[in-house]
Order: C-alpha cells, then structure tokens, then sequence
C-alpha cells in the first residue's frame, strides 16, 4: 500500500517570517532502520509496508501534502542568549490530527542545510539518532511528556564529526516544536504582530482555555514544572536546558547529551559541554524557573501596561519554586509508597537519598527493590538503612497498597547509558539486534524482565560512561 499521511499544515500558513521554506537535500542510500508502527496507526498513517519508507524518511521523496519548512527561533544557550537560531537540520514536513484527535509535527532531522545551518553540515549521525530513538520512546513508555520517534533512516553516507560516521535520519514527531525561543525571537526584534500572531496560534493549539498572556504563562509553567518533576523521579538528566529545547506544550525535547543517572548523586553531569554543572540532575528545578523567567519577558509586550506585566510576571514566576516542591514531594512520595504526602514526608525522602548518596546505590535499582521491601541489599550502611526503614514502615502502615503504588511509578528498567553506547557501537558496526531489543525491552519498564536482567544491572567501572555528548 502507498504510505498516505493526512497532512493538516497549520504553522506552514503562519506568515513567511516564521519559517523559511526548504526542502530536504537527498541522500546516497537509504536504508530503514526502524518505524514504529503502533505511532503511525495512531496518527492515521497508512501504508506502512510502503517500499518507498527508506526514502520518503530520508528526505528522497516527499509524501504528499507534504510542506517542508525550517522554523525560526532564538535562545539562551548555556545563559548567553543568541538572536537567531532555527532549525539548521530539521524540516518540519507537515502535520497530522491523529485518530485520537490530537494534532502532531512530522519532523525530518538531519535532513540537510536550511538558511539557519549557520555553516553547520545540516546532517545528523546514526548514534545520535538511535540515542533519540531509543530514549524518546523509553520516556514514552515510563509516562513521561516526550517527542516521539516514528523512523530513523541510514543514509549510506558519511559525517565528519571528529572522525567519519555513518549518517542517518530521524523523524519526531511532536505535539508541536513551539519553543520559548521561538516566543524570544520576535520579542527580542520588537515585531510585535509577530509576537502577538504566535501567542494566538499557542493558545489556540494548546492552550483554548487561556484568555490572555498571564494565563498561557501559569499554565506553561505548571506543564513544565510537572516534566521536570517526572524526570528527577527517574534520575533523568536533560543535559541541555536552553530556552530553545523548552517547548510551550510541556513536551521532552532533543535528547542530545542527555542520560540516566546510575549511582545517585544530585550533582551528577554528563553533558560534556556543560563545564559548570548548568544542567546538572539537582539544577534541573532551577532551570526551568530560569527559562519561565525568559517567556515572561518575552510575553510582556504583549500586555497592555508593561510596567505592571513586568511587576505581576515576576511574582508567576518566583512563585514556581513551591509549585516544583509540590510536585517533587508527590514523585518521590510515591516512589516509597505514599499516595497522600504531607510536608513532613520531605525529611523520610531526603534521609533516604542522602543514604543513597553516601554509599553510591542505584537510583533505579534502590527504588525497584523498596517496591519489594527489599531496599536495604541496595544501601552501603545497612544500620542507617535499618533506622530509616523503621521509620518507613511506620509511616507507610496506613497507607492503602504503598508497594503496588510502588511498583507502579519505580522501573525496573531505564535505558542505561553504557547500553546505549553498546548499541550504538553494534549499529555502527552493522548490527541492529541490540538497538531492536533494547527498544522492546523499555517498552514495558515497569513490569520485571528476567530475561532482560543485564539491562537493569548498573555499569561495571569499565562500562561506565561519563560524558555524553549532542552529536552536532
């Protein structure tokens, strides 16, 4: 069957401005990798054993109704804002209301140069690209608000990062890439047709409720203090919070150096970029009240007294900080069994990741085994563990089912850093079986696995992986 795809393009009738209009430069030889199948139905795309997915995915051939475009945006990049942005190897192609009546972004990335390359090769490479894959789908699965992946493409030619690699293509999709830099950069310009075009075209596709700019920024900021909240409950580490990979829908997005801590340890870095611990796992929660901070101003000309915008914007936003804790102390209460927290929970919480910390203990596994009553194997001072437990037990008694709750919200399995590498090193090499069963296995994480139990195991020292890197 012929793949057919409902484009519905809403952001490609927005002005020119907001876009530049360019198409996908073709590549040597297309290769599918993967398509993911349960994504596409839900989409209503049809045709998936087209023998044309190889290139339609690699930018050969556009699929009708196709309308590619590069989008324009800014950002605060590591606190150093840059005007002008853009997409400088994605295209977005299109979108789709799917059969469960949400609308989504088709994007191709690694697809070539766009006018916003900024010298840049426009190409992605395969590790990269599988990284996305594999993570993308794994938040999915742990219930997480996430770009998804709908294929990954080899293209039969090569990049040149700091050696040769093999390229590839992605394609995301997403509830829209809406960015706080996309909000920044007509701000920044003073256009504030442009700036008043995009609030409208927001709030209309997601937010219908929202009357006015004070309210789209209250119900941003509940969205992405509730993400960021779901990635410290699972050890996620985004690794590059600039205000260009923060989206107005409360999505994940780019997974380039991003990782899952092994031993907890709230400073953990893993960005190799990232030399002053910005986007570390503990200053995630701080960063996002940072990036708020940046929609507001860029939201305020659009109210009709700036001074008194300025004034009350300022409050939202210092005002997130409680919001965060709120929402960390539900996450974590519920990670040791607690449905209904109170403010003293934070303390019972706080005395188990500091035994966590001293002693090095997984985050995923330690919270795994608490499911089962069995935490303390996991904890280096079993003394320490043995009279925070009491202390547990006691508080837990009353709740209704705390290791069924448990079991819900702990994994069993995350997808590990030195795995990902392995499959990346298999993939290079050829072999795709490690990047298939890695991306079964994490679709299912939080039921046991015995036959994945080398997926769960944290890395041996010379596995373990300390820097990550975004693959640009």
């Amino acid at each position: 069957m012929t793949l057919s795809i409902p484009f519905d393009n809403s952001y490609a009738r927005l002005p020119d401005g907001f876009f530049a209009r360019q198409g996908p430069t073709p590549v040597r030889a297309p290769e599918l990798i993967a398509f993911n199948h349960d994504l596409a139905r839900l989409m209503g795309i049809d045709g998936a054993d087209d023998p044309r997915l190889a290139a339609l995915f690699a930018g050969n051939a556009l699929p009708e109704g196709a309308e590619p475009i590069a989008q324009l945006y800014a950002g605060h990049q590591f606190g150093q804002y840059n005007p002008q942005l853009g997409d400088g190897r994605a295209l977005l192609l299109g979108e789709v209301v799917g059969r469960d009546g949400l609308r989504r972004d088709i994007q191709l990335k690694g697809s070539g140069p766009t006018p916003f390359s900024r010298r840049g090769d426009g190409r992605a490479w395969l590790g990269p690209v599988l990284r996305e894959y594999v993570v993308s789908e794994a938040m999915h699965a742990l219930g997480i608000p996430t770009t998804r992946a709908l294929a990954a493409v080899r293209t039969g030619e090569e990049v040149i990062r700091e050696r040769h690699l093999p390229g590839a293509v992605l394609t995301r999709v997403a509830a829209s890439h809406i960015r706080v830099g996309t909000f920044q950069v007509f701000a920044a310009r003073d256009d504030r047709e442009a700036l008043q075009k995009l609030y409208d075209y927001t709030v209309e596709r997601h937010y219908p409720d929202v009357t006015d700019p004070a309210q789209l920024l209250d119900r941003v900021m509940e969205r992405q203090a509730a993400l960021v909240t779901q990635w410290l409950s699972v050890g996620f580490i985004h690794g590059v919070m600039n205000t260009d990979n923060c989206t107005l829908s409360g999505e994940t997005i780019d997974y380039g150096p991003c990782a899952f801590m092994d031993s907890y340890n709230p400073e953990t870095v893993f960005s190799s970029i990232d030399r002053f611990g910005r986007y570390g796992y503990a200053a995630q929660a701080d960063i996002i009240v940072w990036n708020m901070a940046q929609l507001a101003s860029a939201l305020v000309p659009l109210m009709p007294d700036v001074d008194a915008a300025v004034e009350d914007f300022t409050t939202r936003v210092r005002a997130m900080g409680d919001l965060i804790r709120a929402e960390w102390l539900t996450r974590f209460a519920a990670k040791i069994g607690i449905s209904t927290p109170v403010a003293e929970d934070s303390r019972l919480i706080g005395d188990l990741l500091q035994l966590m910390d001293a002693g090095g203990s997984d985050f995923t596994n330690t919270f795994r085994a608490l499911s089962r009553d069995a935490g303390r194997d996991e904890i280096a001072d079993r003394a320490g563990f043995d009279a925070w437990a009491a202390r547990w037990h006691e508080r837990i008694a009353d709740e209704p089912a705390p290791f069924e709750l448990m079991a819900r919200v702990n994994p069993a399995v995350i997808p590990r850093n030195h795995r990902i590498e392995q499959m990346i090193e298999a993939a290079v090499a050829g072999d795709d079986a490690p990047f298939h069963r890695l991306l079964q296995v994490l679709s299912d994480p939080y039921t046991d696995q015995p036959e994945a139990a080398d997926l769960c195991r944290p890395p041996a020292n010379s596995e373990k992986v300390r820097a990550t890197f975004c693959g640009t």
